[in-house]
């Protein structure tokens, strides 16, 4: 299935996409992480947020 996703995710000439990771810290003090698939141009602004 994650073949699938790779796939999905790669446009002949349109936009390229990214799945982005990040580790986030719970209100209960535990760590998780949350995941989105985001444009290039918007992975830098997810990190900051």
């Amino acid at each position: 299935m994650a073949k699938k996703v790779v796939a999905s995710l790669k446009k002949s000439g349109g936009v390229s996409y990214t799945k982005a990771f990040k580790l986030i810290k719970t209100s209960k003090g535990a760590y998780g992480y949350e995941s989105k698939v985001l444009m290039k141009e918007l992975v830098d602004d997810f990190f900051k947020s």
